[in-house]
């Protein structure tokens, strides 16, 4: 069964709080609060949905994952614990930083950190962007999508699969080189019918993330960003393009936790149970040069 309802938002280790918010308020276009001692991003009536704490290195901390009630709660920290994954069940402390009923954490093969939570217990207040984003597309769907290191790869992915009941929306072979040995990207959904809330990649992360995507309600929210990023100075990691897969139309900019963010509109929906799988040929339809991000 799947219980998870979709990425309800991601936590970034921070040296310092106040690059985050100034990255969020005036690239991002979010609203910056205060959260779990360091700085929240809201993108919708929530309070926050990007958690930047206080640390000593500047990464990716964890992925927080929602599921509707006590009872799916409950079920999904049972299948963790029978598939032998070590569970921690948080405190109501804990819970109470993440605006949430419950917390409990656990690693994944890979050593990548998980909240799973439900029960929103935060405020509900209208978003309204400091410079003017329309809005974000969140809702049912959560954040929106991260990309993880997968290695070991089959016993990650088995683990998304088998214990936690995402569906498989897309298979990418990703060839970096002609004569270079393929590099799985495996995409994932969850309950709320994202195109991928998660996608497992067999490479390789020391900031714990490949990319984290937010999407936009407006293509014009895209291009309006993508000159703020030239005017911000914020390094480009992939040129203006449409994807394949889930043919979301996006850029790519690095964040203050040394991961990408894909800033995008467009993405497709699946139905949970019907999707067939799909297998990406090439990862564009046109656009998203890479490169730029080595330069």
């Amino acid at each position: 069964m799947l219980n998870i309802e979709a990425l309800a938002y991601i936590v970034a280790e921070t040296t310092d709080p106040s690059q985050w918010q100034a990255f969020g308020e005036r690239m991002l276009g979010m609203q910056s609060v205060p959260a779990d001692g360091g700085v929240g991003l809201k993108m919708d009536g929530r309070d926050f949905r990007i958690i930047a704490v206080r640390g000593a290195s500047d990464r990716y901390l964890a992925s927080g994952w929602e599921v509707p009630d006590r009872a799916a709660f409950d079920a999904t920290v049972a299948a963790l614990q029978q598939a032998g994954v070590a569970v921690v069940l948080g405190s109501a402390a804990d819970a109470a930083a993440r605006k949430m009923s419950a917390i409990a954490t656990f690693d994944d093969p890979a050593g990548n950190r998980h909240e799973l939570v439900y029960g929103y217990t935060g405020g509900w207040t209208p978003f309204v962007s400091p410079i003017g984003v329309q809005g974000f597309k969140t809702g049912r769907q959560g954040l929106g999508h991260t990309v993880l290191p997968a290695i070991p790869f089959e016993p990650t992915l088995a683990l998304f699969r088998d214990t936690l009941g995402f569906g498989l929306s897309d298979v990418f072979n990703f060839k970096p080189a002609p004569d270079a040995p393929d590099i799985r990207i495996y995409f994932l959904h969850a309950a709320a019918g994202r195109h991928h809330s998660v996608a497992l990649a067999e490479m390789p992360s020391a900031s714990g993330c490949v990319h984290v995507m937010v999407e936009v309600d407006a293509l014009t929210d895209v291009g309006r960003a993508y000159d703020r990023l030239q005017a911000e100075g914020v390094k480009l990691m992939a040129t203006l393009g449409e994807h394949e897969n889930d043919r979301m139309t996006s850029f790519y900019m690095m964040t203050p936790g040394n991961f990408a963010i894909e800033y995008g509109w467009g993405g497709i929906s699946v139905e949970p149970g019907v999707w067939q799988t799909t297998q990406t040929q090439q990862v564009s339809i046109w656009g998203h040069d890479f490169s730029v991000g080595f330069r």
